[in-house]
């Protein structure tokens, strides 16, 4: 079927003299100066006060909104007097005195210290409820009176905390069929007012709700699409039936770029069932501060046509952008929103005209509080005689208030976006507001501070970065750039992870041998390696090496040592980087290896391979930086510090990281010049193959490298003790690191040597919940972190340590949100939690839930598919701090919750452990976040996030205690470990002269 064609735009010059009038004319009518009394009442209000002093101070506008943001999780006048003095007596905070007198008292339960928080507390709950319609169903419903009497429609949407539970889900649902019933019985006593009920001689919905698509299904993620459309879809379904029931008009709210895609492709299918095709009370939200937002709507308008009966676009500008630029960012991701605000506003004029030029077809809402973006949809309507039914105009509740009744005098219908619900799930909101309202680039603030009148009304152009067509986007230098992970709101990415899974596959069940000096070498001995998902499925036949091949090894890599140590470091640093490269190109491929020998779902791979990408890239510049020495010279001497190779290293891997920390602790001992024999975790070493023939195509040479499948009780031990071997990485259980700590450190006839252990162990990692924390933060990264890869990391939470004041809380929703994951094959898109790497780990750690079920309360097992290695996640409440679940590591997907008299108390817990590997802390109280980091005993700490996937150089890796020994992975002194230094100091007089530098 071919698309019908787009009407080609009108040349903007068209509209400008008329926008330039109608603008003139508005910003007249909401510009006029305050009286002396307005003046005067106004400077008496602490809530108008917090607006002028952001504006005012960039250092303090932070502070100021980071106690707003925390101030509603506060129970007690004095908590609210200590938040408001910790954050606003930062160091890079500039006071004004009306503050610094309010701030002055040196107790919280003082009577200054009261007096502060009865000023301040109540002020922010009165500039909350400036943007929200109100707390309850029958304040929102009053709001609503009040604004039909101005002719002015609404657009109610429900604040609400993030829905990370399928309880929520439901909830958020039913909440909705109930505000729709309550609002249209409310409607029938409402008198039809023509300018907002009436278009072209036909009735409009008097009531119409605004929706958020993911908070219909808790784990709504991209990369599973089919899977979140059929969850969203049938409550979609169930939302519109009972809206047409009750005549309500649906909008569907956009919200981050990550779920654009997905959240326009489930609508347009959805409005286009015959159930739904020729219904005209629905919408969609396109954001023009996305770059690809035009094209969006390109694409709308042809739907559009094919679908035959209209929908609304309400355009807005985009409530994001902070977030967005951020995330883009970290992850290395050319960033979705345009750099300048000025290429939005561009953006979203281009998108005017083209929506309302294709006005048969698509309804026009018109989302600003830009006079001038106002005015230029209202020049193209009267030019283009546009009928009252296909355009109105929007604003935010509490922000335009004096433009919204301006709008409504000159005619057109005026729709009022009114969120209502409590203050708390509400707060994101209203620090979305507040940063609206206080940026340098916001009109409403630019107009409050009388910026010339030809400056706020000219036509905006992209900036050059922004210009359509341009897609270089350069991100801001980095200390070192990362990998990006791929982006699976992508649909190709997602179709390119498909085929990858069947090709791979298609090669399951190879034998893989090992490689000594260059050879793959057969052996009598072999393993299976299996899918944990489905363990009759074999990914491949290991042959496993001899003692007699382990020494060959050692033989070819001792001739190899003085050739390979001889090669420059830069020499050695482009073999790794060619690595990376083929990693890169094969990085698909590599996801589906892991996703098929060691069960780890997609999303958990993928970062995986970007971390063996920064590995070796980062090994290649430090290396080269180390090799630079140092030099210390004095007047007739000469002082060098340099590094060399140890000499042969033996690396042993573990198998729940088989390729980031197989590759990490591989390069670093080859590019620091040690012929290294690999030997990895028998249940993962397909992907150490994988590592081998990258490594070897990169141009490692015979015998510097060493591909050696093998049981680790025998050669492994084997390797350990041999006298030639300098060095041992390993990477796996306490019990296992102990021996080899020992083991290595006897001496065995014919040693010149002492060994060197880089050992890391795991942990018994704990997230501290405080009462300041952020629920919704802290129960999303506790869950991840605890259940991510079937808690299989070394980095995994296994204990939450929560506060007594938010327990119950707590509690609550961390068993729904962990009841709400998806447990399955590792292979399948919807799976969050797949399988157990064996058997033996499957009946260790059910041991280990028959323990907690003596010892604590089990507050969660959840149920697992009958064939494969699978361990449903499971929680623990009521865990005392001694605890066996408490204090041994456990390595599976089960996590004790913990409850703390206070935070003290919280942070003695979290340091009774012999291990000292990762933590972390969800608070927003400035002191505490001051005191974990001195006084949290562990070697990464996280705040307020996620305590795994540590990225190298940004966050390098590595505990202490019986977590491990030695420097971090990932960081500046990492490879120190596998070099000697040496020191040569020259004497450089002969016979009384001596080289003085600068002298002829």
């Amino acid at each position: 079927m071919v698309a019908p064609a787009i009407k080609p735009q009108t040349d903007s010059l068209q509209y400008e003299a008329k926008t330039l009038a109608i603008a003139t004319v508005l910003l007249g009518a909401t510009r006029e100066k305050k009286n002396l009394f307005a003046q005067m009442r106004d400077q008496m209000r602490w809530d108008d006060r917090i607006m002028d002093f952001a504006m005012g101070n960039p250092g303090l506008k932070v502070q100021l909104f980071r106690f707003i943001d925390a101030l509603p999780a506060l129970r007690s006048k004095p908590e609210i007097a200590r938040h408001l003095q910790e954050y606003l007596s930062a160091e890079e905070v500039e006071l004004p005195n009306a503050l610094k007198g309010l701030l002055n008292f040196t107790n919280p339960d003082s009577v200054p210290g009261q007096l502060a928080a009865t000023t301040v507390a109540p002020a922010v709950e009165t500039l909350a409820y400036r943007y929200i319609s109100g707390e309850t169903i029958e304040k929102a419903i009053r709001a609503i009176e009040r604004m039909r009497k101005d002719k002015l429609t609404f657009t109610m949407d429900l604040l609400g905390e993030a829905v990370i539970t399928e309880e929520e889900a439901h909830a958020y649902l039913q909440r909705y069929l109930d505000l729709m019933a309550q609002l249209s019985n409310a409607a029938k006593n409402w008198k039809t007012v023509d300018a907002i009920d009436l278009a072209d001689g036909k009735e409009l919905a008097k009531v119409q709700v605004s929706v958020k698509l993911t908070a219909f299904y808790s784990q709504f993620d991209p990369l599973d699409a089919e899977g979140s459309r059929a969850k969203v879809s049938e409550h979609i379904r169930t939302l519109l039936r009972r809206a047409q029931e009750l005549g309500v008009a649906v909008h569907f709210d956009m919200e981050q770029y990550r779920y654009k895609a997905l959240t326009l492709a489930i609508l347009k299918d959805i409005l286009m069932e015959a159930e739904f095709r020729q219904r005209d009370d629905l919408g969609v939200t396109l954001q023009a501060y996305l770059q690809d937002s035009y094209n969006d709507l390109k694409d709308l308008v042809i739907w559009a046509k094919n679908r035959g009966t209209p929908v609304t676009v309400r355009l807005v500008k985009g409530a994001y952008w902070d977030q967005e630029t951020i995330t883009a960012r970290q992850n290395g991701w050319r960033s979705p929103v345009y750099s300048q605000k000025v290429s939005t506003d561009a953006n979203f004029e281009r998108m005017t005209r083209l929506l309302l030029e294709n006005h048969q077809y698509l309804y026009a809402a018109i989302g600003s509080h830009n006079v001038r973006s106002q005015a230029h949809a209202m020049a193209i309507a009267e030019e283009l005689n546009i009928p009252r039914r296909n355009i109105e105009l929007q604003v935010l509740y509490g922000m335009a208030d004096k433009l919204a009744k301006t709008l409504a005098d000159k005619g057109y219908r005026v729709r009022v976006y009114a969120p209502f619900g409590e203050l708390i799930p509400g707060m994101s909101y209203l620090i979305r507001r507040l940063l609206e309202n206080t940026a340098n680039s916001s009109f409403l603030r630019q107009n409050q501070e009388d910026v010339p009148v030809e400056t706020l009304l000219a036509a905006p152009e992209f900036a050059p970065e922004d210009a359509p067509g341009n897609t270089a986007h350069p991100l801001p230098p980095a200390p070192y750039p990362n990998a990006p992970d791929l982006d699976f709101a992508i649909a190709t990415k997602r179709s390119q992870a498909t085929e990858a899974l069947k090709t791979v596959h298609a090669q399951l069940g190879r034998r893989y041998n090992p490689i000594i000096n260059g050879e793959a070498v057969d052996t009598e001995a072999t393993a299976d390696s299996v899918n944990p998902s489905k363990p009759a499925e074999l990914v491949g036949k290991l042959g496993l090496a001899s003692q007699e091949q382990a020494d060959a090894a050692i033989a070819a890599a001792k001739a190899a040592f003085p050739a390979w140590a001889a090669t420059p470091a830069k020499e050695r640093g482009a073999i790794l980087r060619r690595a990376a490269d083929l990693m890169e190109e094969r990085r698909h491929e590599l996801n589906a290896w892991m996703v098929y020998e060691v069960g780890k779902p997609l999303g958990q791979a993928d970062p995986e391979v970007s971390e063996a990408i920064d590995f070796c890239r980062y090994y290649a510049d430090e290396m080269e930086r180390l090799d630079a020495g140092y030099a210390y010279d004095y007047p007739g001497e000469t002082n060098r510090y340099r590094y060399f190779p140890r000499g042969i290293a033996v690396v042993i891997s573990p198998w729940n990281f088989p390729l980031a920390i197989a590759t990490g602790m591989t390069v670093a001992a080859l590019v620091t010049g040690n012929c290294t024999i690999l030997k990895p975790a028998e249940n993962s070493a397909v992907i150490a193959a994988k590592i081998a023939e990258i490594l070897i195509e990169a141009g490692m040479p015979p015998g510097v490298f060493q591909y050696l499948p093998a049981r680790g009780s025998t050669v492994g031990a084997h390797l350990v003790n041999h006298p030639d071997v300098h060095l041992i990485a390993f990477t796996g259980s306490r019990e296992v690191g102990c021996r080899i700590y020992a083991d290595a450190a006897q001496w065995r006839p014919g040693q010149r040597h002492m060994k060197r252990v880089i050992a890391e162990m795991g942990g018994k990692n704990g997230i501290i919940i405080d009462e300041s924390a952020d629920l919704d933060q802290a129960v999303q990264g506790v869950v991840y972190s605890a259940f991510g890869y079937s808690g299989q990391k070394c980095s995994a939470c296994s204990r939450a340590i929560v506060v007594a004041s938010v327990y119950d809380a707590f509690i609550h929703r961390l068993v729904e949100a962990t009841r709400s994951l998806n447990v399955g094959e590792a292979v399948k898109p919807s799976t969050k939690v797949g399988p157990v790497i064996d058997a033996n780990a499957q009946a260790k750690i059910k041991e280990y839930i028959e323990k907690g079920k003596a010892e604590a309360t089990l507050a969660l097992e959840m149920p697992t598919p009958a064939d494969g290695y699978f361990v449903g996640p499971t929680v623990f409440t009521n865990v005392k701090p001694d605890a066996a679940i408490a204090q041994e590591e456990i390595f599976g997907p089960v996590l004790a919750v913990i409850k703390a008299q206070d935070f003290d108390d919280a942070l003695r817990i979290a340091n009774d452990t012999d291990y000292g590997l990762t933590g972390g802390l969800y608070s927003r109280t400035p002191s505490h976040i001051e005191r974990v980091q001195n006084e949290f005993a562990v070697g990464n700490l996280y705040i307020n996030r996620g305590i795994t996937g540590a990225i190298v150089s940004r966050q390098p890796f590595g505990g202490f205690k019986m977590s491990g020994v030695g420097s971090k992975a990932g960081g500046p002194d990492y490879l120190l470990q596998f070099l000697e230094p040496r020191h040569v100091s020259e004497n450089v007089q002969r016979q009384g002269f001596a080289p003085i530098e600068g002298v002829d």
